[in-house]
């Protein structure tokens, strides 16, 4: 039977079939079919329809280009091409006449065929795990946005599609992809065109789409504004918000930062996904972070001393905060009184007493630090040290008994003695405080599925090149690891920072101790075969 006979005769067979004697054929078929697929199988041969499996659907390509993944899903069927380029619209209902002329008048000639809805369903979900919102869902023109403030988002192919408005369904959409693969940030960047949408993935961005469309760029920045309760009518001055949304049964906070640019305003989107960072610090290490067997050990000793500050820094996002909570974790005693102070808060630990910080309500790091001190705690965490106040106050807490763990911004170890001196801390207090300072990084990791030979060799061993591959979205790279270099202070060098010596001589003295620079460190990860070349020129050039 043709293509063309069977789409010009079903709908008015079907239509005579469910006029005189469906019921009856239904409970002739239901006593005599065992199961759901032998009824199916059954109906499929007295229609002359064909029947298929998960293994015929998956022989075929998905449309989802002209039926998108939402609409399959909510009307249970699915449009999808053989390799002869012939297109059939899979249903499971066929006495459904209004879904196939609905299918005939939208997308033209096609064969109907005839699947089971397990069949249907299974496949639907298995077609979700393997594609994006933003890759497969269809952009109408641009309409008003809903100036409503709405509540968290639930966020689902589903629920995407079924959305009518272009700028609320590209915001869900573009929130989507970014949870799926795993991005840190999103950045949605205005030009007269239209606007940019970039994803942080592994500390790198990346352009993943775009929209020509100026109407649609400023409603989908309004759409941002409505979510995070911004000033939808102020655009000439930064602004700051939260947002959430609800993504596979749980919550999600974004944090939202809105600027004027001179084509419109930017919005970036940071994803705070507390529940799978809880799950990830449930088998955090040091050693999963990366670090090598002596780096661990003086960490843990470091973490184990009676008083005094360990200090981790690094650029934003280079992991400082993860790598205390390791620390932390690995030698935490339930002896031990231990109190956080963050910004946010961004780890869940048991046992441990967190304190966000609320600037708002007049929360700062300094207030709360003095709060914590009245709180008698063995063990103390900064978030982050910003201000001469705040670092007055960690660095005599040092000094009078207690154990102090914070993060400061400086490029390298050698750095946070001028970042301190910039505090207004005097050099000889500020040796008598410190313990230990680790300068951190994230590299990428190369991806294992297409790395390939660079010709150049470094320590004796083949570096590796990325190339990109589907594995690892044509970046070539694949997750991160952190290197750290770590300075003990020994009683010499605490005494040469003490007496403001100069860089050098404090850096010949921590080379003899056994200290190995950040660069030192990166090569040794390209002989390993665990990052490229191009990686550490990026990260520690």
């Amino acid at each position: 039977m043709t293509t063309s006979s069977v789409t010009a005769s079903l709908p008015e067979r079907i239509a005579q079939l469910r006029a005189s004697a469906r019921d009856d054929l239904m409970a002739a078929l239901h006593q005599t079919a065992p199961d759901p697929q032998a009824l199916v199988d059954e109906l499929g041969r007295l229609l002359g329809m064909p029947v298929m499996r998960m293994h015929d659907l998956e022989a075929w390509s998905p449309l989802f280009d002209v039926l998108p993944f939402a609409d399959a899903a909510r009307h249970r069927c699915a449009l999808l091409q053989d390799s002869a380029q012939r297109r059939h619209l899979v249903i499971t209902d066929p006495f459904d006449t209004d879904l196939l002329a609905w299918g005939l008048t939208r997308f033209g000639p096609l064969t109907p065929v005839l699947s089971s809805a397990e069949t249907l369903d299974a496949w639907l979900q298995h077609a979700e795990a393997g594609m994006t919102a933003l890759g497969n869902m269809t952009l109408a023109t641009a309409e008003s946005v809903d100036g409503a403030a709405r509540g968290a988002e639930s966020l689902s192919l589903q629920d995407i599609g079924a959305e009518e408005s272009p700028a609320v369904r590209f915001v869900n959409s573009t929130l989507y992809d970014a949870l799926k693969i795993g991005a840190s940030d999103i950045h949605l960047e205005s030009d007269p065109a239209g606007l940019a949408v970039k994803f942080r993935i592994d500390g790198v961005l990346t352009a993943v789409r775009r929209i020509d469309s100026p109407e649609l760029a400023a409603q989908a920045i309004s759409r941002i504004k409505v979510m995070a309760q911004l000033d939808i009518a102020e655009r000439r001055v930064p602004q700051d918000g939260r947002l959430q949304i609800g993504y596979k049964g749980r919550a999600i906070d974004v944090r939202v930062s809105v600027m004027p640019s001179i084509h419109g305003e930017d919005a970036v989107l940071r994803i705070l996904d507390r529940e799978h960072l809880a799950q990830s610090l449930a088998g955090l290490t040091l050693a999963k972070l990366g670090f090598d067997e002596p780096s661990r050990n003086a960490l843990h000793a470091l973490c184990r001393k009676p008083h005094g500050m360990l200090l981790v820094t690094g650029p934003t996002g280079s992991g400082k905060t993860t790598t205390l909570y390791a620390a932390i974790s690995e030698t935490h005693q339930s002896r031990d009184k231990i109190i956080t102070i963050e910004d946010p808060v961004e780890y869940q630990l048991p046992g441990v007493l967190q304190i966000p910080v609320n600037e708002r309500k007049g929360l700062t790091f300094a207030r709360g630090l003095r709060s914590i001190l009245r709180h008698d705690p063995d063990k103390i965490l900064v978030g982050e040290i910003r201000d001469a106040e705040t670092a007055q106050i960690a660095v005599q807490s040092a000094l009078t008994g207690h154990l102090v763990f914070t993060t400061v911004h400086a490029n390298t170890v050698f750095d946070v003695v001028g970042r301190f001196d910039q505090f207004g801390i005097d050099a000889y207090t500020f040796a008598s405080a410190i313990n230990g300072v680790l300068a951190q990084r994230l590299l990428r990791r190369v991806c294992p599925h297409c790395a390939v030979a660079s010709g150049e060799a470094v320590q004796g061993f083949q570096a590796l090149q990325a190339r990109g591959c589907e594995q690892c979205r044509g970046t070539g790279y694949s997750g991160r690891f952190a290197l750290g270099e770590l300075l003990l202070m020994t009683p010499s060098l605490k005494a040469l920072v003490a007496r403001r010596a100069p860089q050098a001589e404090i850096q010949a003295e921590a080379e003899r101790g056994g200290w190995r620079s950040l660069r030192d460190q990166a090569l040794g990860a390209v002989a390993l075969g665990m990052t490229t070349l191009d990686e550490v020129e990026r990260v520690a050039a």
